[in-house]
């Protein structure tokens, strides 16, 4: 048995600078690319601290969830990277207004220090989530 497999593209987050998609839809699981803190409007990182780079992360991710026609609520499992384990409670801060909304649950997560991570950024985050 196959599954078909469909790209989601946006502009509104950071386009994929390698060979992968910001997002996938199999079936009604939909797979995210890791987003980073880079701004889609200019291209550039964002700067400040853990607060702010988480920030930008799940804006980048709330603009893929929903040019899959998808949200928070529908996510299952986020995986988050961290440069620094010391950070874990300012970005479980910011990440708590995202994935952790009234009215629905939040999602499985593990979250582990990373060596190193793409441009030397601080956070990122992935996520699966259900939809379709």
């Amino acid at each position: 048995m196959s599954a078909t497999k469909k790209a989601v593209v946006t502009a509104n987050a950071p386009g994929a600078i390698g060979p992968y998609s910001q997002a996938i839809w199999v079936g009604e699981m939909l797979f995210t690319s890791g987003q980073i803190p880079i701004d889609p409007a200019t291209g550039a990182l964002v700067t400040g601290g853990i607060a702010e780079q988480t920030t930008r992360v799940c804006e980048n991710l709330k603009a893929v969830l929903e040019a899959a026609g998808v949200g928070f609520a529908e996510v299952v499992k986020t995986t988050v990277f961290l440069k620094d384990m010391k950070d874990f409670a300012a970005m479980n801060e910011v990440y708590a207004k995202y994935f952790a909304g009234e009215g629905f649950a939040s999602p499985a997560r593990s979250t582990v220090q990373a060596a190193a991570l793409p441009r030397d950024v601080m956070v990122e985050i992935d996520c699966i989530a259900m939809g379709g």
